[in-house]
This record gives structure tokens, C-alpha cells and sequence, in this order.
């Protein structure tokens, strides 16, 4: 079974792992949309899982005033069509500095992708509608209300966010801590669609799920890539210094040994030179 893995590894390279796994992974993505939405027709039907819906939204309306609306409606505007890309390419620009790396980029870019995707699919398949606006907060929405994109891809995109400040800390404290305010701001998001009256309670439920699951892909593919770097690859993590060469042949990788061996020697002899004289 070692044989094998290691000759998967091989010939797989951690490049293409990632890249196989991020296109099938979104790929079973998009299908569990369609499935779930056919699902979820089903039990709308038999009035099951929408029970949920009508008594979370007269839950909601009991809490509103003038002054939480408005800070509620400031908030989900956060994860909207332009409030999350921005939010998206700030942390994103920050873990490139931080990580001296493109990872964030390709995994956020990759990841959210497929999650706008994944909600253009359920909402074109399922045609939900949404509340009625007399139970709604203003400005109104009007495209079809299942899933919910606004939670969707804020699980995604602040899940990856989060997955990924998680490695540039060493502390588990500061993980807990960064883990814990991810989570609070996903939940938040989904929550803060329902009590405004833009989507029913089930729609973004739907949304956590189909998001954790693709946020599981996106993380499981960038695991599969260190994996199979490790294997092909001595060094340091990939960095812009550092890209994730893949080993060559015996030859090659002993020419590159000797080459670090000459590089380390031509620098000890000049760290001598000064005292020399």
C-alpha cells in the first residue's frame, strides 16, 4: 500500500493533486446542490422542514426596531454581491503578504467560485420564493430565495479565510480565538438574512451545509497538496522564494544537494574572510 502511494505521489505532483481534487470536489459540489434542492422540494411538499420557516420569521419581526434593522442591514451588506468581494480581496491581500505566498488566492478565488456557482444552481433549479415583503425589512430582494448566497458564500470564503490565518499562527490559543470570531460572523451572516425577512430559516440551512462541505473540499485539496509536496519536494513550505519544485530523477536530486552543499560552504568561507584579515 506504500509502494502505491508513493508511486501515486509520484506521478500526481502536489500541483495537480490540489488542482484535481478543487475541480472534482466543486464538481460533487455543484451536483449536491441539485441533489439537495430536489430533496428539499420534497419535503417543502409534505410541509416538514419548512415548518421552521414561518414560526423563525414571527420570531424574528417580535425583535425588530428602527435602530437593530438598520445596523442588521449594515452587517448583511457585508456579505452582498460587492461587500464581500471587497472584504474577500483585503484578507486575502493581507495573507499574500503574510504567507509570501499565492495560496490564498488561488484557494479563496478557487473556493468562492464554485460557491457562487452552487447558489446560481439552486436558486435557477428551485425558484423558491422569498417572505412576503410586508414581512420584510427595506431595501427589498427579489431573485429566488434558495440557497441563500449571502450565507453560502460567507461560510466559504470567511472558512478558507479562517483555515488559512490558522496557519500563519502557532499558538492554539490564537487559533480558538480566530476560529471562534469565523464562526460567530458565519452564523451572524445567516441568521441576519432571516431576521430581515430575506430568506427563510431553511434556505440558510441549506446554505451552512452546502458551504461546510465545500469548504471541507478546498481544505482537504490544499492538505493533499502539502502531502504530496512533502513527498516530492525537501524544502521549506512554498513561498514566492520557495515554489514546490518537483523531484526529478536521483541524479537531479543529488545535483541539488551537492548545490546546497557548494552554497553553504562558498558562504562559510566568506563568513571566515573578515577575520582572515
Amino acid at each position: 500500500m506504500k509502494s502505491l502511494t508513493e508511486r501515486y505521489g509520484r506521478w500526481l505532483g502536489p500541483y495537480a493533486a490540489l488542482w484535481i481534487t478543487l475541480i472534482v470536489g466543486g464538481f460533487m459540489v455543484v451536483t449536491l446542490t441539485l441533489l439537495s434542492a430536489e430533496v428539499y422540494n420534497s419535503v417543502v411538499d409534505q410541509d416538514g422542514v419548512s415548518g421552521l420557516d414561518k414560526p423563525a420569521l414571527q420570531l424574528a419581526k417580535e425583535f425588530r426596531n428602527p435602530a437593530l434593522d438598520s445596523a442588521v442591514t449594515a452587517f448583511t451588506n457585508i456579505g452582498g454581491g460587492i461587500g464581500m468581494p471587497i472584504l474577500a480581496s483585503i484578507l486575502v491581500a493581507w495573507l499574500i503578504y503574510a504567507s509570501r505566498s499565492w495560496r490564498p488566492l488561488i484557494l479563496v478565488g478557487g473556493a468562492a467560485a464554485v460557491s457562487v456557482t452552487a447558489t446560481s444552481v439552486g436558486k435557477t433549479l428551485l425558484g423558491r420564493t422569498r417572505p412576503d415583503h410586508i414581512d420584510a425589512v427595506p431595501p427589498f430582494e427579489f431573485s429566488p430565495s434558495f440557497p441563500s448566497g449571502h450565507t453560502l458564500n460567507t461560510t466559504v470564503v470567511i472558512g478558507i479565510v479562517v483555515y488559512l490565518v490558522c496557519l500563519e499562527f502557532r499558538k492554539t490559543s490564537a487559533r480558538a480565538w480566530v476560529i471562534a470570531a469565523g464562526a460567530v460572523f458565519i452564523i451572524a451572516m445567516g441568521l441576519s438574512r432571516v431576521f430581515l425577512g430575506h430568506h427563510w430559516l431553511t434556505d440558510v440551512m441549506a446554505a451552512w451545509l452546502i458551504g461546510a462541505a465545500w469548504m471541507g473540499v478546498v481544505i482537504l485539496a490544499h492538505r493533499l497538496f502539502h502531502h504530496f509536496r512533502r513527498r516530492e519536494h525537501a524544502g521549506p513550505a512554498p513561498t514566492f522564494e520557495h515554489p514546490a519544485h518537483i523531484k526529478g530523477s536521483k541524479a537531479d536530486r543529488a545535483e541539488r544537494l551537492q548545490g546546497t552543499s557548494d552554497a553553504g560552504g562558498e558562504a562559510g568561507t566568506r563568513g571566515r574572510e573578515p577575520s582572515a584579515g
